[in-house]
C-alpha cells in the first residue's frame, strides 16, 4: 500500500513538496542572510505576485531570487513564455535543480545587488516587470534603495518592481527615491502569511 501511494500522483506531489521545503531549509541554515525563508513561497502568494505581468507587453520578465521555483511557475502559468522569464539565482545549490525543471528559462547566477555585472550577458533592454523573493530585510536600507532604483531603470515608466514581505511596511521605504510604493491585500493562505508590493516610476 505504501509503495503505492508512494507512485501515485498525489504521492509524487507529496514528496516533491518536502523535498522543496527540506532543500529550501538546507539552504537557509547554510546562508540564512540570503535565503530568508525556512519554508519556499506558497502558490497563492507566487499567483499573486505574477498576476501583475503583462503578457501581452511582448517584453521579457526578470525574476529575483526564484529558489526552488514555485514563483517561476506560477509566472510561466500566468502565460509567460519560458523564453521571455529571466531568473537570476544567487545560490548555486538552487540554481543546479532549477536548471533540471526549467530547461528553457533563462537562468543566471549572479547577484541582484550587482546588476550591472550579473545582467552583463543578456540582451534585453528593458523588462514587463520585476518579481522578486530576495530577503531584503536582511540587507541595509541604502542597499534596498539603491536596488530598486536600479531595477526600475530597466523597466518602463509605471511598470512595477514585485517584492513580498511578511511585514506590515514597507521593506524599501517611500519618499526615498523616484518611486511611488503601493501595496496589496494580504495573502493570508501563505505560511507565514504575506503582503505583495510594488513599486514603480510614475
Amino acid at each position: 500500500m505504501q509503495k503505492k501511494f508512494k507512485n501515485s500522483i498525489v504521492g509524487k506531489a507529496i514528496s516533491g513538496k518536502f523535498n522543496d521545503e527540506l532543500r529550501f531549509f538546507k539552504t537557509w541554515v547554510g546562508s540564512p542572510k540570503t535565503t530568508g525563508s525556512i519554508v519556499p513561497t506558497g502558490p497563492h502568494l507566487a499567483r499573486a505576485m505574477a498576476a501583475n505581468i503583462r503578457v501581452n507587453s511582448g517584453l521579457p520578465v526578470l525574476e529575483l531570487g526564484p529558489g526552488t521555483g514555485s514563483i517561476t511557475s506560477a509566472i510561466l502559468k500566468h502565460g509567460v513564455k519560458s523564453e521571455n522569464l529571466y531568473a537570476l539565482e544567487y545560490s548555486k545549490s538552487f540554481l543546479a535543480d532549477l536548471q533540471k525543471n526549467f530547461p528553457e528559462v533563462n537562468l543566471i547566477h549572479g547577484d541582484a545587488f550587482d546588476l550591472d555585472k550579473s545582467l552583463a550577458g543578456i540582451d534585453v533592454d528593458k523588462f514587463d516587470a520585476v518579481i522578486s523573493a530576495l530577503p531584503l530585510l536582511n540587507f541595509p536600507q541604502e542597499m534596498r534603495i539603491s536596488l530598486i532604483e536600479a531595477l526600475l531603470d530597466r523597466l518602463e515608466p509605471g511598470r512595477p518592481v514585485v517584492q513580498f514581505s511578511y511585514g506590515p511596511l514597507s521593506p524599501v521605504l517611500a519618499n526615498r527615491g523616484s518611486y511611488v510604493v503601493e501595496h496589496q491585500e494580504w495573502i493570508m493562505r501563505n505560511v507565514p502569511p504575506a503582503r505583495v508590493w510594488l513599486y514603480r516610476r510614475p
